[in-house]
């Protein structure tokens, strides 16, 4: 690996956390910590069920959790219709499955040597295995699914993890490309992002006895919330700091991935701006954020790119505001990453 890349791969995404929160993310989380607990107890048990010795392997990946956000989001949709259930800890399971092995595949491709403070499974034990790996992961998840009494449930996990899988490839084709258009940029991030976000919410509410209006703004909801913090994640990358989203910056231009900032910095130059920009683009290093972060300052790009995600998360705010039940909760989330999201610019 080279040592750009090797500079580029560093600890996992930034989670919906950071050092100075703690205390307030623990209100949100508190309610549901017994359904969480379930979930990661469950989601052990399911090493067992891979041959002996794939077992190792599974887990080492399925011990690597991060915040069970898409769990989460799992009961705040059931609670949101009705109650929660020993059903709603499966699905939960399945769809964090999923995204770990979304997690899996990723990391092969960044070439990642770490997430989540610890050696990538690629990094560990190849490419080869990972990727199979990860290929067990996806099939054990629709196996779970398939388990319920009626296709709807593996029906909805299996289109899905089309669609994330389709944004992958997406996104893998349209690295480096400096024609990418915002269109093309949101739909990458809603299929990878948002489509599990919005799954979460749905099913939650599916299997918790919602209505038909019920479950759409739930998915809604689901779907402006992912779509958010896939924006503020991919602000972070450019705008944030190394100490508090412990991560290396950048690692996305590394890649060739233009975001957010990016796109709209490129909208905003004048055309000698803009050949300077791709100038940067097309041959990224570390060294070269001043003279990016000089550009993003004089069209006051951080805040355009604030103001995305703020219209994200209204509309997601707006999604539930007929939801009855469980309102407060759903909201309090959306509030916590647009506080997040200020911690930016701090």
């Amino acid at each position: 690996m080279s040592a750009a890349a090797t500079r580029a791969a560093t600890v996992s995404k930034t989670e919906m956390t950071s050092n100075d929160s703690p205390f307030v993310w623990k209100q949100i989380v508190g309610p549901a910590e017994p359904f969480l607990e379930a979930v990661h107890q469950r989601l052990a048990c399911q090493i067992k069920e891979f041959d002996q010795g794939v077992e190792g392997y599974a887990e080492y990946a399925l011990t690597g959790q991060g915040k069970q956000l898409r769990p989460l989001l799992v009961a705040l949709g059931a609670n949101a219709a009705g109650k929660l259930n020993d059903d709603h800890v499966t699905v939960a399971v399945i769809i964090e499955m999923v995204h770990l092995a979304t997690l899996v595949h990723d990391d092969v491709m960044d070439e990642a040597e770490i997430r989540r403070g610890r050696r990538t499974l690629a990094a560990n034990w190849g490419n080869e295995l990972a990727v199979l790996l990860g290929d067990c992961l996806f099939a054990h998840a629709l196996k779970l699914a398939a388990s319920f009494p009626t296709p709807e449930i593996c029906r909805a996990v299996a289109s899905a993890t089309n669609t994330v899988c389709s944004g992958e490839i997406l996104q893998t084709r349209l690295r480096g490309n400096f024609n990418l258009t915002m269109a093309e940029y949101h739909k990458v991030l809603e299929m990878k992002t948002a489509e599990l976000f919005s799954l979460s919410c749905d099913l939650g509410a599916c299997l918790g006895g919602a209505t038909g209006s019920q479950r759409a703004a739930l998915r809604e909801y689901g779907y402006r919330l992912g779509t958010a913090y896939q924006m503020y994640d991919d602000c972070v990358d450019i705008f944030g700091s190394e100490a508090s989203s412990g991560k290396t910056l950048g690692t996305d231009l590394m890649k060739g991935k233009l975001t957010l900032p990016v796109l709209l910095l490129r909208e905003r130059a004048s055309d000698a701006e803009r050949a300077k920009l791709a100038a940067l683009i097309a041959d990224w290093q570390p060294e070269k954020f001043p003279q990016l972060n000089a550009l993003l300052a004089l069209h006051g790009i951080l805040k355009e790119s604030l103001d995305a995600i703020g219209r994200q998360l209204d509309a997601a705010r707006a999604a539930v505001k007929g939801v009855k039940t469980g309102h407060a909760e759903l909201t309090r989330l959306v509030d916590f990453l647009a506080r997040q999201t200020e911690t930016i610019s701090a």
